[in-house]
């Protein structure tokens, strides 16, 4: 029998802080995609590679800030993204966002060659873009 999980996956948090978190996390979003191009020009492509989940992941936080939600784990980031894809169909974001996570493993394992982290960098932009689209 499965075990349930008992973590509540998003802290919710006041207009406020709200209103801080969305500031901070897009000076994040943005610092984070500079760097990843820099260092993808450069050929470094593990640093590139985290930044880019990085990057992804600041735009996704943007987001739930918007919603007063804060996102603290993997799982957090992975379920907020699940619904956003659900509401936004049209976006494909949960196709972009396993190519941005596979990034992020790239950082540890070194497992994609560099043709590819080339490829889901672009992933990521896109992803980005299409965040961007979403007002609430």
């Amino acid at each position: 029998m499965a075990q349930k999980r008992k973590e509540k996956p998003f802290r919710k948090v006041s207009a406020q802080e709200s209103s801080e978190m969305e500031v901070r996390h897009r000076r994040m979003n943005s610092k984070y995609l500079t760097d990843a191009n820099r260092l993808l020009e450069r050929g470094e492509y593990l640093q590139a590679s985290e930044k880019y989940w990085g990057a992804a992941v600041q735009m996704i936080k943007v987001i739930a800030a918007k919603r007063g939600l804060e996102l603290g784990t993997h799982r957090s980031i992975s379920e907020f993204i699940s619904t956003l894809d659900k509401e936004h169909p049209q976006l494909g974001l949960w196709d972009l966002y396993i190519k941005a996570n596979n990034l992020h493993m790239n950082f540890y394992e070194d497992h994609i060659p560099s043709e590819k982290v080339k490829q889901d960098s672009e992933a990521v932009k896109q992803m980005i873009e299409r965040l961007k689209q979403i007002k609430e």
